[in-house]
C-alpha cells in the first residue's frame, strides 16, 4: 500500500525499509499514516488503522485494488511526460547522425533556395508611360499583366457569361447564337491587346531594346491559343456550377428525410424507455421489500447462531460436570413449577367444591349441626395443612433458585481459554512496547552521556590550547622560561596519555561486559525456545488427554 501511494506522487511519513520485528507503536504509526493519506487521494473506500493491523481482508482488498489501479494510471500518465523530458535532456547535450547531416546540408539548401527564388522571380519586360489615361480597373489589370509578360484576355468574363447563359438555355458549350459573334470577339480582343501594347516601351536588357511593333506582332501570333484556352475554361466553370447546384438541392432533401427518420426512432425509443422505467420501478419496490424481509430473517438467524456459539464456548471439559448439575437443577426447577401449578389448580377446584358444599349445607338447615361442624373443622385443618405445605415448597424453590444463580455467577467468573490467550497476547504486546520504549530511553541517556563527555574533553582541550597560546610568548623570552615551558608541556602530554590509557582500559572492560551479557542473552534465548517447545508439547498432550477422556466417558 505504501509503494502504491508513493507511486501516485503522494508523500507518506514512513520508513520504507522492511522491519520484521516492528513494535506495536511503529505498526500503529504506519497504519495511521496510510489512513491519513487515503482521503487526500480521494479514495472511495474508507478503512481504519485497526482493520489494517488486524488483517481485515474484506475491507483491505477494495482499497488495495483501487490503489493498484491508481498507480497504473499514474504511471501511464507520467510515461509520455518523462519520455519527452528525457528526449529534450538528451537533445541538449547530444545529437543524432540525422541531425548532424541536416545541419551540414542546411546552409547549402538555404543558399540554393534563395538562388532559385532570384532566378524565377517576376521580371518586368515593358513599361507604360500613360498610366493615368487608363480609368477602367480591368484595363489597368490587363496592362500590368502585359508589362510582366502575361497575356490574358480582358473579355474572358463576358465570354464566360455568354457560355453559362447558353448552357442554361440548353445549347452546347462553346456555342452561342452564331459563330460570327465568337470571331468578332476574338478580333476585338486582338485589337485591344495591340492598343495596350502600343503605349508600352521595352525595358533595357542585355540584348538591347525591343520596339512596340515587334511586341504587337508577338501577341498577335498567340491570339488563337488565348481564345481556345478561354473557351475551355468557361465550359468547365459552367459545368462545375451546375453540379454544385444539383448537389445542394439533393443534400437538403436527403437531410430532411434523415431528420424525420431519426425523430421517429427517437420517439419509439422514448416510449420503450418509459415502459422499461415503469417496470424497473415496480421490480425495484418488490426488491426492496424482499431485501428488508431477508435482512430481518438474517438478523434473527445471526442472534440464534450467536447464542448457540456462546453456549458452545462456555461448555468444555473443565465445567462439563457443573453444567450437567446445572441442567439437572433447572429440570428439577421446571418440574417443581409444573407441580406447583397443578397443585394450585387442584386446590382451587377443591376449594370451589368445598364452598359449594358449605352453601348446600347452609341451605339444608341445621339438621346435622354436630356432624357438619366436625366436617368443617376437618376441612379447615386439611386446608391449613396444605397451605403450610405449599409455603414450604415455595421456600425450597427460592433456595434452589438462589443456588442456581450463585453457580451461574461462578461459571461466568471463570475465563475461557480464548480469553486467557487474548489476555496473554495483549500482555506480551504491552511488554514489548514497554521494552522498546525502555531501550530507546536508555539509548538517549547513553547518547547524552557520550556527548557530555565529549564536550568536557573538548573544553579541556580548548583551555589547554588557550593557555599554551597565552604563555608561548612569555616562555620564548628567555631560555629558563623556555625550559620550564617545555617541562610543563611534557607533563601535560604525559597526563593526556594517562587519561587515554584509562579510557582504553575502561573501553576494554565495557567490551568484556558486553560479550558476557551477549552470551547470557543467547543462553536465555535458547531457554525461551525450549520453553515454547515444551509448552507446545504440553498443550498437544493435554489435547490428546481430553480426547481420550471423552472417549472413555462416551464408552
Amino acid at each position: 500500500m505504501t509503494w502504491c501511494i508513493t507511486t501516485c506522487n503522494f508523500d507518506v511519513d514512513v520508513d520504507l525499509l522492511f522491519q520484521e520485528n516492528s513494535t506495536i507503536g511503529q505498526k500503529i504509526a504506519l497504519t495511521e499514516s496510510i489512513v491519513a493519506v487515503l482521503p487526500r487521494m480521494k479514495c472511495p473506500h474508507r478503512i481504519e488503522p485497526h482493520q489494517i493491523q488486524g488483517l481485515d481482508f474484506i475491507h483491505i482488498f477494495p482499497v488495495v485494488q483501487w490503489l493498484v489501479k491508481k498507480a497504473i494510471e499514474t504511471r501511464e500518465e507520467m510515461g509520455d511526460y518523462i519520455r519527452s523530458f528525457s528526449i529534450s535532456q538528451f537533445n541538449k547535450s547530444h545529437k543524432m547522425p540525422e541531425d548532424e547531416l541536416f545541419e551540414k546540408g542546411k546552409e547549402k539548401s538555404l543558399e540554393t533556395l534563395s538562388n532559385v527564388k532570384d532566378v524565377y522571380k517576376p521580371q518586368r519586360k515593358y513599361r507604360r508611360h500613360d498610366v493615368d489615361k487608363l480609368k477602367d480597373e480591368e484595363t489597368r489589370v490587363q496592362s500590368t499583366l502585359l508589362e510582366y509578360g502575361r497575356q490574358y484576355g480582358v473579355s474572358h468574363v463576358d465570354k464566360d457569361q455568354k457560355e453559362s447563359a447558353a448552357k442554361k438555355k440548353g445549347l452546347l458549350p462553346g456555342m452561342t447564337k452564331d459563330t460570327v459573334d465568337d470571331e468578332d470577339d476574338a478580333e476585338a480582343e486582338e485589337e485591344r491587346i495591340k492598343a495596350l501594347m502600343s503605349g508600352m516601351s521595352a525595358m533595357e536588357m542585355k540584348e538591347g531594346k525591343v520596339a512596340a511593333s515587334a511586341v504587337g506582332s508577338l501577341v498577335g501570333l498567340k491570339s488563337q491559343e488565348i481564345q481556345k484556352i478561354a473557351s475551355e475554361f468557361a465550359q468547365k466553370q459552367a459545368e462545375r456550377e451546375q453540379t454544385e447546384k444539383q448537389e445542394r438541392q439533393g443534400g437538403v432533401q436527403q437531410h430532411k428525410r434523415i431528420t424525420t427518420a431519426l425523430k421517429k426512432q427517437i420517439e419509439a425509443q422514448q416510449s420503450k424507455y418509459d415502459e422499461l422505467s415503469a417496470k424497473h420501478k415496480q421490480l425495484y419496490s418488490a426488491y426492496v421489500e424482499t431485501k428488508e424481509m431477508l435482512d430481518k430473517v438474517q438478523e434473527e438467524s445471526n442472534k440464534i447462531d450467536q447464542e448457540m456459539e456462546e453456549i458452545d464456548q462456555i461448555e468444555n471439559s473443565e465445567n462439563q460436570g457443573i453444567l450437567q448439575t446445572l441442567r439437572a437443577l433447572v429440570a428439577k426447577n421446571e418440574s417443581l413449577k409444573k407441580q406447583e401449578q397443578e397443585f394450585k389448580a387442584q386446590c382451587k377446584e377443591e376449594m370451589a367444591k368445598l364452598k359449594q358444599n358449605i352453601e348446600k349445607l347452609k341451605e339444608e338447615g341445621n339438621e346435622a349441626d354436630s356432624e357438619d361442624k366436625e366436617r368443617v373443622t376437618l376441612i379447615d385443618k386439611q386446608y391449613n395443612a396444605d397451605k403450610e405445605k405449599l409455603h414450604k415448597i415455595r421456600l425450597l424453590l427460592a433456595k434452589k433458585n438462589r443456588e442456581i444463580a450463585a453457580l451461574q455467577r461462578k461459571i461466568d467468573e471463570v475465563p475461557s481459554r480464548a480469553e486467557l490467550s487474548q489476555y496473554q497476547r495483549r500482555f506480551v504486546e504491552l511488554y514489548n512496547q514497554v521494552a522498546s520504549k525502555h531501550i530507546e530511553t536508555k539509548q538517549f541517556f547513553t547518547l547524552y552521556n557520550t556527548l557530555e563527555d565529549t564536550k568536557t574533553y573538548l573544553n579541556k582541550e580548548v583551555q589547554l590550547l588557550n593557555s599554551i597560546h597565552d604563555n608561548f610568548q612569555t616562555a620564548m623570552s628567555s631560555p629558563a622560561n623556555k625550559e620550564a615551558f617545555l617541562k610543563q608541556f611534557e607533563q601535560i602530554v604525559e597526563g593526556v596519555k594517562q587519561n587515554k590509557a584509562k579510557a582504553e582500559k575502561k573501553k576494554q572492560e565495557e567490551k568484556m561486559k558486553r560479550d558476557q551479557l551477549s552470551d547470557q542473552h543467547q543462553d536465555l534465548i535458547e531457554k525461551q525456545r525450549l520453553y515454547f517447545k515444551t509448552v507446545k508439547e504440553f498443550k498437544e498432550e493435554c489435547r490428546k488427554n481430553e480426547i481420550l477422556l471423552s472417549k472413555l466417558r462416551s464408552g
